[in-house]
């Protein structure tokens, strides 16, 4: 029987499609069926999350066992959720009762809308996972609540608000000097609910630097474009005029405080350097971005490290250990605990509503 190593200690294999896999697994309490924790692939950062979660313990069979596959996303994005599709169809194979995957940041959850002529990909991806054998998914702060209805089995969508807040509470000293900043009026609802949680006022901005994700071009055209026709030309529609957004301006009073801007991914981060740029001519004189996915994409780190912003704080649900080396305004805040707390929850078949206990419907 082949041997693998995780976590330092040794895990048997009995089955020939998972011995050719990478991962670790646990048996952390065996009342019940018993149940396994699986780390989906070999990267430092998924092994790491999944023995803060977990702690390491020898086993053989998977039958009629509840498997919890964790898989974080790197930025092979495509490669992780092949290797999520495969284990959990080996799984599947192998008489597991009830494949969970745990997945802090789902991937591709901002495709979650009808863009011209596109495809909705993550309602693919759901269905991808459902086929391939996952019956539960454990995920964090999707980028659109809505999504959950394109699944045929449970989703439980934790937040990592909680844990920001702390941070916010314990690590941002005179923080009741600050005030919370909405990117942009979509993100108007999340930044309330911090504010009010945190008793502070609130300040949106209007308007973009850029053009928004909706109105960037993608190589096609709807309608298409005029050509010649002969005979009946159809209804004549009346004339749309263009869209023109208004340079970036604040709703609120931010002069002399500390902006702690919040949204749910940060990714591309021209929009928040320049953000932060109009608030420091407002007047803050410190600011913060606190967010649940840290993807920093490109030159994020560089761009963060030369701009106004103070600090960017994120939850360790996406790797970024090679974005902090680069900068050291890039803050990790540990969502282990929440996640490890919902797996125990789900196999004993307890109630999940005590992790959303204070939590607001538009957090």
């Amino acid at each position: 029987m082949p041997i693998r190593r995780f976590g330092g200690h040794r895990s048997l294999v009995s089955h020939s499609q998972l011995s050719k896999l990478s991962y670790g697994y646990t048996n952390m309490n065996m009342s019940r069926a018993g149940y396994r924790v699986f780390s989906a692939n070999s990267t430092s950062a998924c092994t790491e999350l999944a023995k803060k979660i977990t702690e390491v313990d020898v086993m053989e069979s998977v039958r009629g066992q509840d498997i919890f596959i964790i898989q974080t996303i790197p930025r092979d994005v495509n490669t992780a959720i092949m290797e999520l599709l495969v284990m959990a169809y080996a799984l599947k194979t192998s008489c597991a009762k009830n494949i969970i995957g745990v997945i802090p940041y789902f991937p591709y959850s901002k495709q979650c809308k009808m863009r011209k002529r596109g495809s909705i990909v993550c309602k693919l991806l759901a269905s991808m996972l459902a086929k391939a054998g996952l019956t539960h998914i454990i995920t964090m702060d999707l980028h659109q609540k809505e999504v959950q209805g394109f699944f045929n089995f449970p989703v439980d969508n934790l937040r990592a608000s909680p844990f920001l807040i702390q941070y916010i509470q314990e690590e941002i000293p005179d923080y009741r000097n600050a005030i919370i900043v909405a990117k942009s009026p979509s993100a108007a609802k999340r930044a309330q609910s911090y504010a009010e949680r945190l008793r502070l006022g609130l300040a949106v901005m209007h308007g973009e630097a850029h053009q928004s994700e909706s109105d960037m071009p993608d190589g096609r055209h709807s309608p298409p474009l005029s050509r010649t026709v002969t005979g009946h030309t159809g209804l004549e529609l009346p004339l749309m005029m263009a869209k023109e957004k208004p340079p970036i301006t604040v709703v609120g009073d931010v002069g002399g405080r500390i902006a702690i801007i919040v949204d749910d991914i940060v990714d591309d981060v021209e929009d928040f350097v320049a953000a932060a740029e109009i608030l420091k001519e407002r007047g803050a004189y410190k600011i913060y971005i606190m967010a649940t996915h840290g993807l920093l994409s490109a030159e994020a780190p560089r761009l963060i490290e030369e701009s106004a912003i103070d600090e960017v704080v994120v939850t360790n649900t996406v790797p970024h250990e090679v974005q902090k080396l680069q900068c050291p305004k890039i803050k990790t805040v540990d969502v282990s605990m929440i996640l490890a707390e919902a797996i125990r929850r789900i196999h004993n078949g307890e109630s999940m509503a005590y992790l959303f206990r204070n939590i607001a419907v538009d957090d």
